[in-house]
């Protein structure tokens, strides 16, 4: 790809946080500070802008190379942002801003897959222990005062199957094999995985959904992936398997996980992840039996999740300035 051509021998760098958002997502003077000094030869290169709530797009849309953000007016951006080199998303998922119609001809759109990888494979695994020890069973016995004694056997031997094998899905497999778990995977390219005894392409989920002791949904949300997890899919599991989805709502059909869950199927469930969000107070999900909930918190380490972003910000903008290939970048056609 071509160099960018920084004026003023700097990259003109524009970073937008929003204040809704946890403080775990927030880019401030600080963290940037820290990021900066681990980094000098390539902060050295860079002419940052930190904002919040669009306080200083409207100053800096037309001059900046780079933007990094979660989502910004992108009618101004389509129509004046005529130098933009890069624009970096601060999460994964990108359904939020489809179409791309709005991203300027020459710029490429990056997002933050990897920087959830090692906190989602802890979760993950986590929530295969919880499922793997009945945790859904015995919390709903609690909630309910009652005595109920659910035993449980290790879970070293037993099948994880990882629907969706990229970044964040192969740091679950790491987890998952490391501790003795056959893995079981799938994803669009069927490219094999160090961590994954055997891969399949998604034609091959029904096929694998009724060797899983646990399935973990961490697929991208594209229009061929909606309620890729659905009744018939549920029907093809184990009894006794449990169900973990980090990705999107998009993914489960949770109408279809309500009914068989509610009907005596499945050991437990746990879900990250809910459309809308917050989930509503009057959401049946909150009384689903047998069902753990968790507020999409399941990726983002809390400590170093805003460093890890601009680390990856900051090599994609010394790739950029060396004209090599960038990370991250993402295919347009295919929303990821």
């Amino acid at each position: 790809m071509p160099k960018a051509r920084p004026r003023e021998g700097k990259i003109r760098l524009y970073v937008e946080s929003l204040t809704r958002q946890p403080e775990v997502f927030h880019i401030t003077p600080e963290r940037y500070a820290r990021v900066a000094a681990r980094l000098p030869e390539i902060a050295a290169r860079i002419d940052p802008v930190l904002s919040f709530d669009g306080a200083k797009f409207a100053e800096n849309v037309e001059t900046a190379d780079v933007m990094v953000g979660w989502e910004f007016d992108r009618k101004a951006v389509r129509e004046r942002a005529e130098n933009l080199a890069l624009v970096h998303i601060t999460g994964a998922g990108l359904d939020h801003l489809r179409p791309f119609d709005w991203l300027p001809s020459g710029a490429r759109l990056t997002n933050n897959s990897g920087v959830h990888g090692e906190k989602a494979g802890e979760f993950a695994f986590m929530a295969v222990l919880m499922l793997n020890n009945r945790m859904p069973q015995l919390m709903n016995a609690q909630a309910g005062r009652k005595w109920d004694r659910a035993f449980a056997s290790v879970s070293a031997g037993k099948t994880l199957l990882v629907v969706g094998v990229g970044h964040m899905g192969a740091e679950v497999a790491r987890y998952a094999y490391r501790n003795g778990l056959t893995v079981l995977g799938i994803r669009r390219s069927g490219k094999a995985n160090r961590y994954v005894h055997k891969m399949g392409t998604p034609d091959r989920l029904a096929e694998f959904l009724p060797l899983a002791d646990f399935v973990v949904v961490t697929a991208p949300a594209v229009e061929e992936t909606k309620h890729l997890i659905g009744a018939a899919e549920l029907a093809l599991m184990k009894d006794t398997a449990g169900l973990v989805n980090m990705a999107r709502a998009h993914l489960v059909d949770y109408s279809a996980l309500s009914r068989v869950l509610e009907s005596g199927g499945l050991s437990g469930a746990i879900l990250d992840v809910f459309s809308p969000e917050p989930l509503p107070a009057d959401s049946p999900l909150w009384s689903v039996p047998r069902l753990i909930l968790t507020p999409h918190c399941s990726s983002d380490d809390a400590d170093l999740y805003a460093e890890k972003t601009l680390e990856l910000v900051f090599r994609n903008i010394d790739r950029l300035l060396g004209g090599r290939k960038l990370k991250n970048v993402v295919d347009l056609t295919r929303g990821y």
